[in-house]
């Protein structure tokens, strides 16, 4: 949310003339004066008609999820450093789909000629690879918007479990907790979207006031712990091999943190001067998130709490800030300001979600496009795609009441599809940058915001080598032996997700699918 605040302030309503241009259609109007971010849009053959506006701890223990925040950290870093210059060069609401499109080799594209609504010819790797990739983002932010409602709606059952020790939190009232979260969400983005941009502000200014509202409590009234219990005690309570690959398996905790942050990057035909402002937006957000969480980590860290007491609670943050404060009062307003900001990321998750489908649906490559593609004349927001992710998502819901391990699973896509479609566009970008297509004398330009020659490479290959690292534990259960309880199934389904979408693929959009238009010269 800390990235979309930021972008925020770069907001720029639609004009009349603009609003009139959208109406019509998505083509671009050359024969118009267009400004700077048109022509950044137009480069994908679009135009801007948007433009409006616990696993650390058990494996790894208090030393790995020090060090292994660190290290996400950084990771997280550089990966966005990656993602901003794709952004910076062409700033869409298609994101990773749209930027594989640009850098997929020409050896493996053939062009596809666009007759009567339907495309002919063979379909190229490329076009199979872009939407490969716009199915795994547009899953991953379908998640995101479910699993930022459902920690909210957890937040707010642990709230009354610590006000009223007798409550009996169960799945179903949680169900119903998440669906009455989503709606609130669902009319920030529609009934009051024309106030976002300044919610968003507001919601900056929370961000950091609520830093600070945990952080001093913590610090000046909780026992502390010694710095060596913190920083040299390792725990491998999840039975691996080594204390060593318990860390690396507490890896996904961490980088979990940090999802989220290219939400920047599907609003970007909503913000002013996107090809800068909006990677400046994200690389300041990663810094500054970076910055606060480990604050707040540390504090939690040093906090000297009742370990049993904790372990057995069903909600331990909350526990863990009762014991720190030495008050149950002060406890409940810091998780209720935690439930706010998790409300906040969860109607920002909608909003990106229901703009990568919205992106994706114009090019055909969802059932139902023709619908998913409208968007409302009156407000020039795509209310068919945030009430489709709305919809989906309340069904998500219901699978809790039954088991929360497939819920769950579900909500795995979170990290494996966003991970998954950075490390493609990474892959693809370093190559582009290596071979020379991606460069000042190359057919692919970049943007204003880019990275030094050199150093850019160098953190090309690190993000890339960050992304395999993640995506390969992301896979592992958190302990060992493997139950049906604690089996991670994210594998299953994420291969549904790229299963299902390439039989469908095949099956029909390939003959439907209008990959954006490329003027690169590859």
């Amino acid at each position: 949310m800390l990235e979309s605040a930021i972008e925020m302030n770069n907001y720029e309503p639609q004009t009349s003339k603009q609003r009139s241009m959208t109406a019509c259609g998505d083509g671009v109007n050359h024969t118009a004066r267009m400004d700077k971010d048109a022509l950044d849009l137009a480069k994908l053959g679009k135009a801007a008609v948007l433009k409006v506006s616990e696993a650390p701890q058990l494996s790894g223990g208090p030393g790995g999820l020090i060090y292994g925040f660190l290290f996400c950290w950084l990771g997280t870093l550089s990966v966005f450093m990656v993602i901003s210059e794709l952004s910076s060069m062409y700033p869409t609401a298609g994101g990773q789909y749209h930027w594989v499109c640009v850098l997929a080799p020409k050896s493996h594209r053939k062009f596809l000629s666009y007759i009567t609504g339907r495309l002919k010819g063979k379909v190229g790797l490329s076009h199979s690879l872009t939407a490969e990739t716009g199915w795994l983002t547009t899953a991953g932010w379908i998640a995101a918007s479910a699993i930022t409602g459902f920690i909210t709606s957890s937040l707010i059952q642990g709230i009354a479990a610590e006000a009223h020790p007798d409550y009996n939190a169960t799945g179903w009232q949680g169900t119903f907790i998440f669906w009455a979260v989503l709606t609130a969400a669902v009319v920030v983005n529609t009934v009051l979207s024309g106030l976002l941009p300044y919610l968003e502000i507001l919601i900056l200014i929370f961000h950091i006031l609520g830093f600070f509202a945990i952080l001093i409590p913590l610090v000046y009234l909780a026992p502390h712990n010694s710095a060596s219990e913190v920083f040299t005690t390792f725990v491998n309570d999840g039975g691996w091999y080594t204390g060593a690959f318990a860390v690396i398996i507490g890896l996904n905790g961490n980088a979990g943190a940090f999802i989220g942050t290219d939400g920047a990057v599907h609003m970007s035909e909503e913000v002013k001067d996107a090809a800068i402002n909006v990677s400046r937006s994200m690389v300041a957000s990663v810094v500054i998130n970076g910055v606060l969480a480990l604050g707040i980590l540390l504090a939690v860290l040093f906090t000297q709490v009742d370990i049993d007491s904790v372990a057995n609670a069903p909600y331990p943050f909350i526990t863990i800030l009762a014991q720190g404060c030495q008050s149950t009062s002060a406890a409940l307003i810091m998780a209720s300001l935690v439930a706010m900001l998790q409300f906040c990321a969860c109607v920002g998750s909608v909003a990106s979600a229901s703009r990568i489908m919205w992106s994706f649906a114009q090019d055909k490559a969802l059932p139902f496009s023709s619908k998913l593609s409208r968007i409302s004349r009156r407000t020039t927001i795509p209310l068919t795609a945030i009430f489709t992710v709305f919809t989906i998502d309340l069904l998500l819901g219901l699978i809790n009441i039954g088991s929360t391990t497939v819920f769950d699973a579900f909500m795995s896509l979170l990290l494996e599809s966003l991970f998954l479609s950075y490390m493609v566009v990474a892959v693809l970008l370093l190559i582009g940058r290596v071979s020379g297509k991606v460069g000042t004398n190359g057919p692919v330009q970049w943007g204003p915001w880019r990275l030094p020659s050199a150093f850019g490479i160098v953190n090309n290959v690190f993000a890339i080598a960050y992304l395999v690292v993640i995506c390969f534990i992301s896979f592992w259960p958190t302990e060992l032996p493997v139950t049906p309880d604690n089996m991670n199934f994210s594998v299953l389904v994420t291969s549904f997700v790229v299963l299902f979408s390439t039989i469908y693929y095949f099956a029909w959009a390939r003959r439907v699918f209008n990959a954006p238009e490329i003027k690169t010269g590859f």
